[in-house]
């Protein structure tokens, strides 16, 4: 069983799919392909975050903000660079705002 917070990212990793295959060859293979892996990288800590003993998942989880950190920052060349349409930027930074609000949760009940 997924926790909502992988299912979340998984979703945005969909749609940062869906944006990418639109993109000009030049960006797809750059940019494009950098966020998607930064998304990867990011599911694939909440996994071992998941899996981990408590000592070690704060480890993953801030590893995985600085995953989602980096790819907010390259929907930001995104949309600062008109590369993609803006509504689809804004549907994938609604979905990273979301994983965001949850990892800080997640990270928050750690220190209790």
């Amino acid at each position: 069983m997924e926790i909502p917070l992988i299912n979340s990212s998984y979703e945005a990793y969909k749609e940062i799919v869906s944006a990418n295959n639109h993109l000009d060859k030049r960006w797809r293979y750059s940019l494009g392909h950098s966020l998607e892996e930064s998304i990867l990288n990011l599911m694939e800590s909440l996994v071992m975050a998941k899996h981990a003993p408590k000592a070690l998942k704060p480890g993953y989880l801030l590893k995985a903000m600085g995953f989602l950190e980096s790819s907010r920052l390259k929907l930001r060349l995104f949309l600062e660079m008109k590369i993609v349409n803006e509504t689809n930027i804004f549907k994938i930074q609604a979905k990273l705002e979301e994983v965001g609000r949850m990892l800080g949760g997640w990270l928050r009940s750690l220190d209790k």
